[in-house]
C-alpha cells in the first residue's frame, strides 16, 4: 500500500467512495480543553454507526473486530494505535467493553453527542430484537413451535460458554498463581454459592498485594500492539481528536449528571408502584451487576442466574439458558440478556399493571440501568486513561480479576450443562457448607446431549463461528424435537 504523506492542514482528505468535506461542511478540529467539535460530520458519523449497530453479532469480539474493519481499515478516521490505547481503557471497565469503545470513539471525533449516539445505536438493535423475542416466549413458550426453537439453541449455548472459558483460559493462566485464583473462583461459586462480587473483590485483592511480593506473577500482557505494518495513516490526526482537560469540576458535574439519569427511573417506579415492586427489585439489583461485571457478560451471568432463579423467582432455571441463547442470535452486547430475565420477571409479578405492559416496563428498566453506567464511565474517566494505564498495582489486580473470570466462566457452564441436559435437577443440595445441584440421572435427553456435542464438533474441529454454529443446531435441534413429537 502506497504511503500517504502526513495531514497538513484541518480538512482530512479522503478515500474514492469515503465522504469527502466540502467547503460549506467543514472539519472542525478539537483539542484537550476545546469544546466538543464535529470532525467528522455528525450526519455521516450517524450513517456509519447505524451500520455498525446492524453488525454487531458474535460477542465482544467480533463487535470489536467490526468497529475496527469500518473505523480503522474502511473509513480511516481513527489510527490504530488510538484505537487500541481506547480499547486497553474499556478492558479495565465493568460492563460490556464494545460499547464502551463505541462511546469512546463516538466521543473522541464528535464530542458527547457522538459518544451518545454510538453508544445508543449500539444497543437498539438488540434492544428490539429481544423484546420480540421474550415476547414470543411469553405468550408462546409452550408451543411446539417455540420449545423446537430452543431445543437446537438452547444445547449449542453449551458450547457458546465452552469456547469462552477456553478463550479466556488461555490467554489469562499464564502461570500457578493465576491458574489457582481461576480453580478458586470455581470453587467458591460452584460448592461455597458465594456472591460474585465477593469472587471479584478477592481476586483483585490477591492481584494487588501479589504484585508487590511476586510483581513478574500478575504482570499484564495487554492488549495492544504495533500499528499494522504498511497500514495507511488515519484521515484525521491523533492531535486533532476531541478531548477534554481533566479537572474535579468537570469529574463532579459529570458524576452529578450521570447518578440523577441512572438513579431517576428508579426512584419514579419506587414512587409510583411502591418500594417492594419488581421494578424497584430489578432496577437495583442488575444497577448492582452493572458495577461488578468485569470480564464481560460470561462473568457475571452465573451470579444473575442464581439470584434471579433462586432469590427472586423470576426464572426457572432452564430459561437462563433460553435467554442466553436469543442474545446470542441477536445483534448487541450478550449482557442483553438480563433484559429477557426483567421482562418476565415482571410479566409473571406484574402488580396492579397489565402483564404485557408490566414485561416491556420491567425489560426497559433493566436496559437503562445497564448500559446508562457504560456512558458514566467513558464520559468520567476518559480524560485519565494515561494514569489508568500507568498504575502497576491496578493492572496487577485486574489481571488477577481476568484470571477469576476464567473460573466463573467455567462455574457457568457446568451450571447450564446441568440443567439443560437433564429434565428434573435438585437445586442446592446441601452437604454442610457446601451446596450442589444434583441431577436426576433418569431424566437425561439424548437430545440435548447429541446437539451439544455437534456444536462443540463444530466450533472446536471446524472453527465455525457462533451464527452458523447456532444456526446449525437450530435445525438439527428442532428437527429431532418434531421428529420425537411425531413418533
Amino acid at each position: 500500500m502506497q504511503n500517504q504523506p502526513p495531514m497538513t492542514s484541518a480538512r482530512p482528505e479522503a478515500r474514492p467512495g469515503q465522504h469527502r468535506p466540502s467547503p460549506g461542511e467543514p472539519v472542525r478540529q478539537g483539542g484537550a480543553g476545546g469544546r466538543a467539535s464535529d470532525l467528522v460530520p455528525f450526519r455521516t458519523a450517524l450513517r456509519a454507526w447505524f451500520r455498525i449497530s446492524l453488525q454487531t453479532f458474535g460477542g465482544p469480539a467480533g463487535q470489536i473486530a467490526v468497529m475496527h474493519r469500518t473505523l480503522v481499515d474502511e473509513l480511516r478516521w481513527i489510527g490504530e494505535r488510538r484505537f487500541l490505547h481506547a480499547l486497553n481503557y474499556c478492558m479495565l471497565l465493568p460492563g460490556p467493553e464494545a460499547q464502551q469503545l463505541a462511546i469512546y470513539i463516538g466521543w473522541l471525533l464528535n464530542g458527547n453527542a457522538g459518544g451518545l449516539v454510538a453508544g445508543t445505536l449500539f444497543v437498539i438493535p438488540g434492544y428490539l430484537s429481544i423484546m420480540a423475542l421474550s415476547a414470543i416466549y411469553a405468550g408462546l413458550g409452550d408451543t411446539t413451535a417455540i420449545e423446537a426453537l430452543f431445543a437446537g439453541v438452547t444445547p449449542a449455548v453449551l458450547a457458546v460458554v465452552a469456547s469462552a472459558v477456553v478463550r479466556v483460559g488461555s490467554r489469562t493462566l499464564r502461570n500457578g498463581p493465576l491458574i489457582a485464583i481461576a480453580l478458586a473462583a470455581f470453587v467458591a461459586l460452584a460448592l461455597f454459592r458465594l456472591p460474585f462480587p465477593v469472587v471479584v473483590a478477592g481476586a483483585g485483592l490477591i492481584g494487588f498485594v501479589g504484585d508487590r511480593f511476586w510483581p513478574a506473577r500478575f504482570h499484564s500482557a495487554g492488549h495492544g500492539g504495533p500499528a499494522a505494518d504498511g497500514a495507511a495513516p488515519p484521515v484525521i490526526s491523533d492531535d486533532a481528536l476531541h478531548g477534554a482537560s481533566p479537572s474535579w469540576r468537570r469529574a463532579v458535574v459529570v458524576l452529578a449528571v450521570g447518578l440523577v439519569v441512572w438513579a431517576a427511573p428508579i426512584v419514579l417506579f419506587a414512587v409510583l408502584t411502591g418500594r417492594g415492586s419488581v421494578f424497584v427489585d430489578q432496577g437495583l439489583f442488575f444497577s448492582g451487576t452493572a458495577v461488578v461485571t468485569f470480564g464481560g457478560a460470561y462473568a457475571v451471568l452465573a451470579y444473575v442466574a442464581q439470584r434471579a432463579v433462586y432469590t427472586y423467582g423470576w426464572l426457572a432455571p432452564g430459561e437462563m439458558v433460553r435467554g442466553l441463547g436469543m442474545a446470542e442470535t441477536t445483534p448487541g452486547p450478550l449482557i442483553q440478556v438480563v433484559q429477557f430475565v426483567a421482562f418476565m420477571g415482571a410479566y409473571r409479578d406484574p402488580g396492579s399493571l397489565d402483564p404485557w405492559v408490566a414485561a416491556v416496563l420491567g425489560a426497559t428498566l433493566v436496559t437503562w440501568v445497564t448500559f446508562v453506567p457504560c456512558f458514566l464511565w467513558i464520559f468520567l474517566g476518559a480524560p485519565y486513561i494515561e494514569a489508568l494505564r500507568g498504575n502497576a498495582r491496578l493492572s496487577a489486580a485486574l489481571t488477577a480479576i481476568t484470571a477469576a473470570v476464567a473460573g466463573v466462566i467455567a462455574n457457568l457452564a457446568v451450571f447450564f450443562a446441568v440443567h439443560t441436559v437433564f429434565g428434573a435437577v435438585d437445586d442446592g443440595r446441601h452437604y454442610g457448607w457446601i451446596q450442589l445441584d444434583v441431577p436426576d440421572w433418569s431424566t437425561v435427553s439424548p437430545r440435548a446431549v447429541a446437539v451439544s456435542a455437534l456444536a462443540l464438533w463444530l466450533m472446536f474441529r471446524q472453527k465455525m463461528s457462533v451464527l452458523s454454529t447456532l444456526g446449525i443446531c437450530a435445525a438439527v435441534g428442532s428437527s429431532l424435537h418434531l421428529l420425537g413429537r411425531l413418533l
